[in-house]
């Protein structure tokens, strides 16, 4: 009895791990974040944040590949935008014109950083300026173009030369001009003219052909003399680093803030000086979801603890983010403005009036 009672016992059992594993065996184990592969049209300045490692795993963790291409801020509208998931022009203004191009208009836009303009020139050139009362020192490597004085040199086609000082630097030699992108396509040169056209008007934005008429001179002044226009300010910003270049290069904060905080101690910077003009428009780069696949990303990218750390990495500001941008860059104080103090913000023209000054600016 005690043998039969055994044997019906170990059958039981293993009927028991046989109903088990017929239970669970083909399960699978429980599905891992999907992944989306996604393809954006983004500009120029934001390429090395994209190309990023730590940025690429950071997107993966979260379920994204992403693949980008670049254009000019300004030029994205005229796109294919039906082959892409999403675009990231450099400010909002074009945003719009993107949505309308790539029949999405009222897309959930997000805005997850920013970085606002600032003319990087070397320290004979910034001493010159401060010297003329076109510039004011700050300290060894930043200070602050003063756009009233500047934009009226400009308008009297004054040189180097006529600069008390400047005979002491031979490089210093011909008009002096800031040397900025193609107004009509990129983004920091459209933003450029934004903010001179606001001081040429008086302190008040460009908003009627009377406005345009009356700044178009200066503004045009402003970009002939460059005599070639560059389409993105990367080209510009690398030549100015590797020692060629024009004296005044129109950049962004993020390209500088990025280089000193990746590069520190190459002595890449040792010789540049950060000046931030006293009137500008800052620079809210905007995400443009077009397919639903790219629906989340711009508010993960603005939004996850460490898409907003590497964004910091990379010289941006994240919305909200002064305290993030003032530690992560405190070791570099000397040539950044973190509260952006005595730099007075104006918003930019309408795109219609913006682009009408980018048209008479270039002739």
């Amino acid at each position: 009895m005690r043998r039969i009672l055994g044997i019906a016992l170990a059958v039981l059992l293993l009927g028991g791990v046989v109903a088990v594993a017929l239970a669970g065996g083909d399960k699978t184990p429980p599905t891992a974040t999907k992944t989306v592969k996604v393809k954006g049209v983004i500009g120029s300045e934001k390429s090395e944040y994209f190309r990023d490692p730590d940025v690429v795993k950071a997107l993966a963790d979260k379920g994204y590949i992403v693949k980008t291409e670049t254009s000019g801020s300004w030029a994205m509208d005229q796109l294919a935008l039906k082959e892409f998931d999403f675009a990231f022009p450099g400010s909002s203004e074009p945003a719009p014109e993107i949505e309308a191009a790539a029949g999405v208009k009222g897309a959930q836009t997000t805005k997850p950083f920013f970085s606002p303009l600032v003319v990087i020139v070397r320290s004979n050139a910034a001493k010159v300026l401060a010297d003329n009362n076109l510039a004011k020192m700050t300290g060894k490597n930043s200070g602050t173009l003063l756009m009233g004085p500047y934009l009226k040199a400009a308008g009297e086609d004054r040189k180097w030369q006529q600069l008390s000082g400047s005979a002491a630097y031979a490089e210093l030699t011909g008009t002096v001009f800031i040397k900025t992108t193609d107004p009509a396509t990129s983004n920091s040169g459209a933003l450029f003219l934004a903010a001179t056209s606001n001081v040429a008007n008086g302190n008040s934005v460009v908003s009627d052909q009377a406005a345009i008429d009356r700044t178009a001179p200066l503004m045009q002044k402003l970009i002939s003399v460059q005599g070639a226009l560059e389409p993105s300010t990367d080209d510009p910003f690398r030549a100015f680093i590797s020692g060629s270049g024009e004296p005044l290069i129109l950049a962004y904060e993020s390209q500088v803030a990025s280089l000193l905080q990746q590069k520190p101690g190459t002595g890449a910077a040792d010789n540049m000086v950060v000046l931030y003009p006293d009137t500008t428009v800052n620079s809210p780069h905007t995400f443009v979801p077009i397919s639903e696949n790219a629906k989340e990303l711009g508010s993960l990218l603005a939004n996850d603890p460490k898409l907003r750390e590497l964004a910091v990495r990379h010289g941006f500001r994240p919305q909200n983010g002064v305290p993030e941008f003032t530690a992560a860059t405190a070791a570099h104080a000397a040539y950044l403005n973190p509260e952006l103090t005595g730099i007075r913000q104006v918003s930019a023209p309408t795109v219609k009036i913006l682009m009408a000054l980018a048209a008479r600016a270039k002739g």
